[in-house]
């Protein structure tokens, strides 16, 4: 890390590297939340400047085995700061002035990621580093001698080349927001160009665009870039002179070349994919491999707390097309997730298991509190799109609690989808404690499903006697037991006068044959209403 940004952006104030000890994670400072450290962090203390302030992180980062603490320059040299440094064997650095703590932040992000799982990248295509687009914009510019993008089909651009600067505004404008803007396309689509584009595998010439006080846009040379019939984007330079035979070539080769780079990038990112799905899988099933495969993940050492989130079914009809709609609206939850849970903590790791996303996330002093703030601000986020539901799981210390945590989860979630019985919906995220007594009921359905039971006794009786006589006196019991025996607040539920209703409850005690004065009686028959015949009591 020091080598590759310590001329530029970091000097070593007190300290230096350790060959054997790897940075395992960036965190930012805050001093008004509590942060969760993966082993080895880096610090970077944001705004710190006091002496006094410094040398108490460097005791508490000590404390919990970070590597190195960076603050602005110049640093207080003050002795007390020098000696806690020494002490707690955190290295202090400092970042140059001029430099923002955003380009430290990506920086570091990009050297830490290049250790990343499943990630190899030695190969080259067309002696270019393979899914280095940046790189293959700044070849084809420098063959065709003019700026160049590279964009996908929705008119991102995933990659310029240098001198953008000797192009109009509209290109200025769409690199800085790394997307063709609106307008523009607008424009692009009513000409017939992207048609055009797409249609032909030659170089199509676009014609200057009118940028309002500037005047007109350069003129641009764009071919799509594909692979087979698929087409994956298109590269776009900006040139006054018009193509001749030698440049046409460039191009078609360029765009050869690029879907290479492009199917690289597809590639990869489904490979590392799939590799975090299969580790964290194998993590929460537990066994032999789950101690390694968190290792792998970068949470070997450290207690998680796992949450699962999906959500909650349709009660529509299925359909081909439903289904892959919802397979896809599952895709978007687990990446809106993995987001989510990337910005509470770097060394987090989501995968998508089925129709739940499981999330493993290291845990500090208040771990499941944490946990669940973490996951009803996610779900706040995502409710007026999904019906999305939470799960958090109890702190797994070790790798052999994560499958106990992860059983957990599943049945909280399971409770959740279900919703309320009531009609209200129920809570959107919880934790076992809160919904214990449901999931209770919910396996003890599954016990008198896997029998075969039906409905016996009192209860049986009345549901014949409702079925004969229309009487209503399942839901007149129900109403009663849900009211605790407020004949008021029960008729009021039934919308029926408080006399209509006692004289159905005296049918129930009649028909039924149940002693409402019996509380071994009433437990019997409420436990039925809510195992055997949950919802209106027809069975």
């Amino acid at each position: 890390m020091l080598d590759d940004l310590g001329a530029t952006l970091l000097d070593v104030v007190r300290g230096g590297p350790d060959a054997e000890r790897e940075v395992g994670g960036l965190v930012i400072h805050d001093p008004l939340d509590e942060a969760v450290y993966p082993p080895h962090a880096l610090v970077l203390g944001v705004g710190l400047a006091a002496p006094d302030d410094l040398v108490a992180l460097l005791r508490h980062l000590g404390e919990h085995g970070a590597t190195g603490l960076v603050v602005r320059e110049p640093v207080p040299a003050a002795a007390a700061v020098l000696d806690a440094a020494d002490a707690s064997g955190v290295a202090l650095l400092g970042l140059s002035r001029g430099a923002t703590w955003a380009q430290l932040a990506a920086l570091l992000r990009t050297v830490l990621a290049e250790g990343d799982v499943g990630v190899d990248d030695a190969e080259s295509l067309g002696g270019l580093p393979s899914g280095d687009l940046f790189a293959v914009a700044n070849a084809v510019a420098a063959l065709l001698d003019a700026p160049v993008t590279i964009e996908d089909r929705s008119s991102r651009v995933l990659a310029f080349s240098v001198r953008q600067d000797e192009a109009d505004d509209s290109r200025v404008e769409t690199v800085l927001g790394r997307r063709v803007p609106e307008r523009y396309a607008r424009m692009l689509t009513e000409r017939g160009v992207f048609r055009d584009l797409y249609r032909s595998s030659d170089p199509v010439r676009v014609d200057p665009l009118p940028i309002g006080y500037a005047g007109l846009t350069m003129p641009r040379v764009a071919i799509a870039v594909r692979a087979g019939d698929e087409v994956l984007g298109s590269i776009w330079a900006a040139m006054e002179a018009p193509l001749d035979d030698r440049r046409i070539a460039s191009l078609r080769d360029a765009a050869k070349l690029t879907a290479l780079h492009l199917l690289r990038v597809r590639a990869g990112s489904d490979v590392r994919r799939r590799i975090r799905t299969d580790l964290l899988s194998t993590a929460l099933e537990g066994g032999p491999g789950a101690r390694e495969a968190l290792e792998r993940l970068g949470l070997g050492s450290q207690a998680v707390v796992v949450l699962g989130v999906t959500a909650r079914p349709d009660d529509g009809e299925r359909s081909v097309a439903g289904d892959v709609v919802e397979a896809s609206e599952r895709e978007r939850l687990s990446d809106a997730f993995a987001l989510h849970l990337q910005s509470a903590h770097p060394a987090s790791a989501v995968a998508l298991i089925g129709d739940v996303a499981y999330g493993l996330l290291p845990s500090g002093s208040d771990g499941e509190e944490r946990a669940e703030r973490i996951a009803r601000a996610f779900v706040e986020k995502v409710g007026r799109r999904t019906a999305a539901v939470a799960a958090v799981g109890p702190v797994a210390p070790s790798a052999g609690g994560v499958a106990r945590s992860r059983e957990v989860v599943d049945r909280v979630l399971r409770v959740l989808r279900v919703g309320d019985p009531r009609g209200t919906g129920g809570p959107r995220v919880a934790r076992f404690a809160d919904v214990q007594a449901a999931s209770l009921v919910l396996e003890l359905r599954d016990v008198v499903a896997a029998r075969g039971d039906t409905i016996a006794g009192p209860l049986a009786r009345l549901v014949d006697y409702d079925a004969e006589h229309g009487a209503g006196l399942v839901a007149t019991l129900r109403a009663w037991l849900d009211a605790f025996g407020d004949v008021t607040a029960a008729a009021g539920a039934e919308f029926v006068h408080p006399n209509t209703f006692r004289y159905r409850l005296r049918r129930v005690a009649q028909v039924g044959g149940i002693d409402l004065d019996d509380p071994e009686a009433r437990f019997g028959v409420m436990l039925q209403l809510r195992v055997l015949a949950p919802g209106d009591g027809t069975g």
